[in-house]
């Protein structure tokens, strides 16, 4: 898999009620653009939608300590989604035989290795941000 270099850089805050309200303004900005589910467009998908609708509830069932150092690459995984042509990784789930899960890896200007998770719903022609981290 070859990683997107993105020129937007992870938000640098450090404390959690800091780093979730700057994630969320940059959140509101893309609520902003629609009426309805806000979504982004991706590069790879040939323009795409994807939503947001696991993100959020899958942040919150991650464990606090984690929470914050998945949110600060929120702005990096934006512009992944929305320009990034390089290939995923894609595998289908092993839970669920109608959705495949495709994993793009991305580098940080500060030369940071991060991971966004797409989740392809093969029913609905639907794709959704599920998660965004990275290397443990």
């Amino acid at each position: 898999m070859k990683a997107f270099t993105v020129k937007t850089s992870k938000i640098g805050a450090t404390r959690h009620t800091d780093i979730n309200k700057q994630a969320r303004l940059i959140y509101h900005q893309i609520e902003k653009k629609t009426k309805r589910r806000p979504y982004l467009r991706s590069a790879y998908f040939k323009k795409e939608k994807i939503f947001f609708d696991y993100f959020w509830p899958h942040l919150s069932q991650t464990p606090f300590a984690d929470r914050r150092r998945r949110l600060r690459y929120l702005p990096c995984a934006i512009e992944l989604i929305e320009k990034s042509r390089h290939e995923p990784t894609s595998k289908q789930n092993p839970n669920r035989k109608s959705e495949i899960l495709h994993r793009f890896a991305g580098i940080t200007p500060q030369e940071e290795v991060f991971y966004v998770q797409i989740k392809e719903d093969l029913k609905n022609k639907q794709k959704f941000l599920m998660s965004i981290f990275p290397p443990e």
